[in-house]
């Protein structure tokens, strides 16, 4: 199935420094075994209004202290941002995820779903890069349901995993894919690995409906 997209893209891929001066730099979070792709936790949409709930996954978010708090970092994070609607941006995505080395790659370590034609650009870029493994952790539950009610499913290589709002809340209904946030009885075995992914790749495996992650 073909997927519509806002970004057209042209037979000749771009340069690194092409792309980076469109859509800015991955990210390479030191527990991944990857890159990634971040954007301001201060610019989510469901995590903004989940934030003044103490009992919701989003209170006293990683990404908004520790390194995400420095300013060179918010300003490679605002780049990004404002580069979501360039009309090359899925040519640009394209252009620096194919040239990773790991068959792996995650959206948004930092930051969520801003628009359904976010998440469309997302699902072209898996499309052009089929030998690449994509994990898509969000809690735009509305727009994934938005999508799923369109086009179905998502490509094959591309796992959108829908997060529970509240710390120790149950998966959520009617999604493939899911995580949740658990004070106790985590089956994410980060915690146990210095914090690192090791040789786990359950967020990206499709067979697995549920990854419940240690509260942190």
């Amino acid at each position: 199935m073909s997927f519509p997209q806002l970004l057209s893209t042209s037979k000749q891929r771009l340069s690194v420094p092409q792309a980076e001066e469109i859509v800015g730099t991955l990210s390479r979070p030191s527990k991944m075994p990857c890159h990634s792709y971040s954007l301001p936790a201060s610019r989510c949409k469901m995590g903004a209004a989940l934030s003044t709930n103490s009992d919701s996954v989003c209170a006293g978010c990683y990404a908004k202290k520790g390194r995400y708090a420095f300013s060179n970092v918010q300003t490679a994070l605002e780049k990004r941002f404002s580069s979501l609607n360039h009309p090359r941006w899925v040519e640009a995505m394209v252009s620096l995820i194919g040239r990773t080395r790991s068959p792996y790659f995650r959206w948004h370590d930092s930051g969520d779903l801003q628009s359904l034609q976010h998440l469309l650009n997302i699902v072209a870029v898996a499309e052009q890069l089929p030998e690449k493994e994509f994990w898509c952790p969000t809690r735009e539950v509305g727009l994934v349901r938005s999508y799923l009610t369109t086009f179905g499913s998502f490509p094959s290589n591309l796992i959108v995993r829908v997060s529970a709002a509240l710390v120790d809340g149950v998966p959520l209904q009617g999604f493939r894919n899911t995580s949740t946030v658990v004070t106790s009885g985590e089956t994410c075995p980060a915690p146990t690995q210095n914090n690192q992914c090791g040789t786990c790749r359950m967020c990206w495996d499709p067979d697995v409906a549920n990854v419940a992650y240690r509260k942190h």
